[in-house]
């Protein structure tokens, strides 16, 4: 396996999804402002309001509304006297996986709708291609050499504002000393790329290529011990990363009971189309939450209130980021899940401002109940 490795320590950064973007084999079309929401529209979920400036408590269930005002939180600042972690580079090559060989979309085609099936769509210009795709290893100044440590998995590269935040959180004895594993995509973005076939697939394969092919490099690579328990074990992403979150738990409980998703992309975006999910992770509040025996999970997910609205070419009218959240939250709390959902206004898709302010709540609130070294 070709792999580079080296060691540094980060500070602050933020890494964030990529845009969808749909067209019919044309230069790819200027996406429409999205509009700005009403938290209280009529069938959205009920949520208490919170004062500008709060977060929601990290150990309360239910919906709240964040106010327009989004200060950093001082845990997203690296502080003197914070012992800080290590954190692994590693590069992995598409010809090392044997799982996802690798696709890509040719530049500027985008797809076309099936006539027959308004909820497909048809990219015959997706084509083999190879990646590199680098992955981001955190391990915390207290994990202790030869013991099994919990760990959070999220998409989209290198995070390096998840590692900052650990290291405060974790010597707050707020969360547990976990490693973060944080995983690139495989270039592109939505139908026919590596990046879509990855995330918005529904099914548990991209699960699967972690454990079988990123997790025992991590353990060997980066000297480890991860565990096998799924209660220590967490997802986490923004945009179709975070639509990958949810998959991956929901698809592999026994992988997976912690959930933490900014933005996330639970529309019609699967790519190559299935029967069995025909309307893609739509189908994830739509049908599979409600029609499903409640699964060992725990979830926190945002969305902004001028979040992504994209009726695109297909038409199929699952394609509005907020309705899709705040579907899944009335689903998950119908079934009665440990959820917590937060509408943030005055924030866009994958805000980097709501981020810094949520970010540590987030976490603390998605690791309740595992137990913290230390902790009062």
């Amino acid at each position: 396996m070709s792999i580079k490795i080296s060691r540094i320590v980060f500070s602050l950064g933020l890494v964030a999804g990529l845009l969808p973007a749909l067209a019919a084999d044309a230069p790819k079309p200027k996406r429409p402002t999205p509009p700005t929401r009403d938290p209280n529209t009529p069938g959205y979920v009920a949520a208490k309001a919170l004062a500008d400036g709060e977060v929601p408590p990290a150990d309360a269930d239910g919906n709240f509304i964040i106010g327009p005002t989004h200060k950093k939180a001082p845990e997203m600042i690296t502080q003197a006297g914070v012992p800080q972690g290590t954190v692994f580079n590693l590069t992995v090559k598409s010809e090392d996986s044997k799982i996802y060989p690798g696709i890509a979309r040719e530049p500027n085609t985008f797809g076309t709708p099936d006539p027959a099936n308004p909820y497909k769509l048809d990219v015959p210009t997706s084509h083999p291609a190879p990646y590199t795709r680098r992955v981001g290893v955190y391990v915390p100044k207290q994990y202790v050499p030869g013991s099994t440590a919990p760990f959070i998995v999220g998409a989209d590269g290198v995070d390096k504002s998840l590692f900052t935040v650990l290291d405060n959180l974790i010597a707050a004895h707020r969360v547990p000393a976990m490693i973060a594993i944080s995983i690139g995509n495989g270039s592109g973005d939505a139908q026919g790329s590596e990046r879509g076939l990855e995330y918005d697939t529904m099914s548990g394969l991209y699960a699967e290529f972690v454990e079988k092919e990123i997790l025992p490099l991590v353990e060997k690579e980066c000297q480890v011990k991860l565990t096998s328990d799924p209660d220590g074990r967490a997802t986490t992403g923004c945009s179709s990363g975070a639509s990958c979150a949810l998959i991956m738990a929901w698809y592999h409980p026994e992988l997976y009971h912690r959930v933490l998703s900014f933005s996330g992309t639970f529309v019609n975006q699967q790519w190559p189309y299935n029967p069995e999910t025909p309307h893609g992770c739509w189908e994830m509040h739509e049908h599979l939450i409600p029609n499903s025996p409640p699964k060992p999970l725990r979830i926190w997910m945002e969305v902004g209130d001028r979040d992504l609205l994209n009726p695109n070419i297909m038409k199929d009218n699952m394609h509005d980021w907020v309705v899709a959240n705040e579907n899944t939250a009335k689903a998950l709390a119908a079934k009665g899940y440990h959820y917590q959902f937060s509408f943030v206004t005055n924030a866009g898709h994958c805000d980097g401002s709501m981020k810094q302010q949520l970010l540590p709540e987030a976490l603390e609130y998605v690791w309740k109940g595992y137990p913290v070294t230390g902790a009062k």
